[in-house]
């Protein structure tokens, strides 16, 4: 599984922690950025993340940034994402279970093994394949193809 790691100047340090978990447990990780405390733009990240989920090259994004709001926002704002911005476990299993997301924000504040915890119970959780939400999946993809 290939997962792609994305963040802002704020979420610089707890991408660093994030991604060596992931390597640590042999998981491919392409990492799109930023490479330093340095300010930059949220938007600019979650696009590159929008644009390797949308092309197939990664499984999975793992967004970050100060809070995790705003590049969460961005990257909803990105045909074919479902990213949530998640604080607990049972937010990253449910995420998961009921609404397929494919990218999951982090706030960069966050506690690390809190942060290893929500990201992992992400990316091992699966979509239950319900048809209740299956349906509601398709009525957000419709909104999507329709609006946008």
């Amino acid at each position: 599984m290939t997962i792609g790691i994305a963040n802002d100047h704020r979420g610089y340090r707890l991408k660093k922690i994030i991604q060596k978990h992931l390597e640590n447990n042999r998981y491919q990780v392409k990492d799109y950025g930023t490479g330093s405390n340095v300010e930059v733009d949220y938007p600019d990240y979650a696009l590159l993340i929008g644009a390797a989920i949308n092309q197939d090259e990664i499984h999975f994004g793992i967004v970050i940034c100060g809070t995790g709001i705003g590049i969460a926002i961005a990257c909803n704002k990105i045909k074919g994402l479902r990213c949530a911005k998640v604080d607990s476990l049972d937010e990253a299993e449910m995420t998961r279970l009921h609404n397929d997301a494919n990218v999951l924000a982090l706030n960069g504040n966050m506690d690390d093994e809190k942060a290893v915890a929500i990201m992992s119970k992400f990316i091992t959780t699966p979509f239950s394949n319900d048809e209740r939400h299956i349906r509601r999946l398709t009525k957000i993809k419709k909104i999507e193809d329709d609006i946008l």
